[in-house]
């Protein structure tokens, strides 16, 4: 959610910023605005609401050519979408004539906004906007003014500016991501993060600020990731880099992978088709090189936790949000199940507040896709305070939770450019079904049936494959539901945490209700929603409750509910109760939500599309959730 990119060097900053901007779409966000510095020094903005072609029609129309300039895109927190509230802001009083002293752009929350807000106030600054950051902007310029008085500021020292701006972050309670541009001063940018990400990519005479990658790709090669209370001095040739407490570090400059094609649908319609279509290939992904046939376990070296460490392991928490809290309820089932382990899921935004007692011999995992998620990242930071390792399952190479834990297993699913997670979600089960071997084979599983384990592993990718030919059929059923104002997705087993998952891609990219219950919970309140006009989304496999949920089925039949299955066997009973049937392959039954996940990312996506929904760009989501 929102988005920074800046530029400084030898080329004209309009053109990235706004290729950039476009970059990081996949975030979310509602208004967006850029900044650029005129030949003579005054500082020129252009914002609007809405997607960011409005933004470049607006660009499109100044003749203003810069080779220094800001960019990003907002995701509202503080104030309505409106071009008020727009970034950049402006520090100085500019409503009174007079020009303005620097451009700001912010990504995070400032929590002491209001008390810092009515202090400036009371000295003269009128605010333009309702949102946290423009107190930030109005912070640094009178922090400059004040120095100014005290004979204490270099007009001309990039030095002087990044002191003032340390002394204005060390008023802040909050999170942010922030970039200054300065008027009359086209030579340098100052940048500054904590906890919410910021990287510079370093170029041959021109240097790139971005809050992800995404913008860098095709530009450079190489990066250097801030952290924590860092500020970086960027100039067109030179990046210094100030740590709080330790003063001028040399930074590490990484190389960036190049991923070309990830902003690319690749002759789909949209990301998020594309990014169904890749989980075959996604699963082999996070397969690739970890599992071990001649110990039937599976290799997870990045766990930086020694075989005896992790014997003495007992229980473990797993933690995440939305998409991958779903995924860790599952994961809790075959862990339980195949490892013997006790292992208790928890909402990450309540973990890091609740307290939970927690014992010794507790090993902590944080689920994310992006590595950025405030409440995840929050969660672990407090459980490491307490003295439990915390590792990380985590799709983004370089995020703030990947650096932060003590160790971890990369998903390699490649980007996740669509909001709504498809392929993430698939390859965090799949990295917790090796992690189910990986314990249970330091336990008590079997030779025999470790190997059986992998052998279902192996097979797991062409299973999905054969999935996703269902696509037609769930066409035919898109149409015929479009229209319902509300869904409910029932399950039993692994397949209750897949009809979570199956109602939450439905809303988020539909807007249509929906909700997920285990299938027996109906006769305990959800009954009452079954009409006519109110389709139940079935999920079954030949199990041990198989019986029980087609008793689950008859109740929502005998009140008149349409009945849409998806299974991995078709019966004569089945048949007859059911309205439409969609057949996936057969797993084992631990693996099935990866196979029965698919028909119903389909069915969202479909239905979204005839409704005429931006389905990569859902209304008031955003992909990366970096604010609590």
């Amino acid at each position: 959610m929102c988005g920074i990119v800046g530029y400084v060097g030898k080329s004209d900053a309009t053109d990235f910023l706004l290729q950039g901007l476009y970059r990081l779409e996949y975030r979310g966000y509602d208004s967006a605005g850029i900044s650029l510095l005129r030949d003579d020094g005054v500082l020129e903005r252009r914002r609007s609401v809405g997607r960011i072609s409005n933004l470049e029609s607006l660009v499109g129309q100044s003749t203003v050519q810069s080779r220094i300039g800001i960019g990003h895109t907002r995701w509202a927190t503080h104030g309505a979408a409106t071009v008020p509230n727009a970034h950049p802001h402006y520090g100085g009083h500019p409503q009174h004539g007079e020009l303005a002293d620097l451009a700001l752009v912010h990504n995070g929350v400032i929590e002491n906004y209001q008390e810092l807000k009515q202090d400036l106030i009371q000295q003269g600054y009128c605010f333009q906007s309702e949102t946290d950051t423009e107190v930030v902007a109005h912070l640094l310029h009178r922090t400059i003014a004040q120095m100014r008085i005290a004979g204490n500021f270099q007009p001309d020292s990039p030095i002087a500016h990044a002191t003032a701006l340390r002394e204005v972050l060390g008023q802040l309670r909050g999170t942010y991501g922030i970039v200054v541009m300065f008027h009359g001063k086209p030579d340098f940018l100052l940048a500054a993060r904590c906890g919410s990400p910021l990287v510079i990519g370093v170029g041959q005479g021109e240097q790139f600020i971005a809050s992800d990658p995404a913008p860098l790709y095709g530009k450079t090669d190489k990066v250097i990731t801030l952290v924590d209370h860092q500020i970086a001095i960027v100039t067109s040739r030179t990046i210094q880099v100030i740590q709080r407490d330790a003063g001028t570090i040399q930074p590490n400059i990484q190389v960036l992978a190049q991923c070309d094609d990830a902003h690319s649908c690749d002759g789909h319609e949209h990301f998020m088709h594309k990014e169904i279509y890749q989980q075959p290939e996604a699963i082999r992904n996070a397969l690739r090189g970890r599992l071990d046939r001649d110990n039937a376990t599976a290799k997870l070296g990045g766990l930086n936790l020694t075989a005896p460490q992790l014997r003495h392991i007992e229980r473990l928490v797993l933690t995440g949000c939305g998409t991958s809290w779903h995924s860790a309820l599952i994961g809790e089932y075959m862990i339980e199940e195949i490892a013997r382990m006790p292992v208790e899921v928890e909402y990450a935004s309540e973990l890091r507040y609740r307290n939970p007692p927690v014992d010794k011999q507790t090993l902590v995992f944080g689920i994310t896709q992006s590595g950025e998620t405030a409440d995840t990242l929050a969660a672990l930071r407090e459980m490491q305070r307490k003295g439990h390792p915390c590792l990380a399952i985590c799709n983004n190479i370089g995020s703030s939770i990947a650096r932060e834990a003590d160790g971890g297993i990369y998903l390699h699913a490649g980007p996740e450019i669509g909001v709504a997670s498809t392929k993430a979600f698939t390859s965090q089960i799949v990295v917790l079904g090796l992690l189910a071997l990986y314990f249970g084979r330091m336990r008590h599983l079997g030779f025999e049936a470790g190997l059986r384990w992998i052998d279902a592993l192996e097979q797991l990718a062409d299973r999905v494959e054969t999935a996703l030919q269902t696509e037609e059929q769930i066409k035919q059923i898109a149409h015929e539901f479009k229209d319902a104002t509300n869904f409910l997705y029932l399950g039993r087993n692994y397949l209750f945490p897949t009809a979570l998952e199956g109602a939450l891609k439905l809303k988020e990219i539909s807007y249509i209700h929906a909700e997920g219950y285990p299938a027996a919970e109906m006769k305990h309140g959800p009954i009452a929603l079954v009409d006519e006009h109110t389709p139940s989304v079935f999920l079954l496999s030949k199990g041990l409750v198989y019986d029980k949920i087609m008793s689950n089925l008859q109740e929502v039949k005998a009140r008149g509910g349409p009945v849409i299955a998806v299974t991995d066997s078709i019966d004569s009973q089945l048949e007859k109760l059911a309205d439409r049937i969609i057949l996936v392959p057969s797993v084992p039954e631990p693996l099935q939500p990866i196979v029965s996940v698919v028909p119903l990312q389909l069915l969202a996506y479909h239905i979204a599309l005839i409704r005429g929904c931006d389905v990569d760009k859902p209304r008031n989501l955003a992909k990366s959730v970096t604010v609590e």
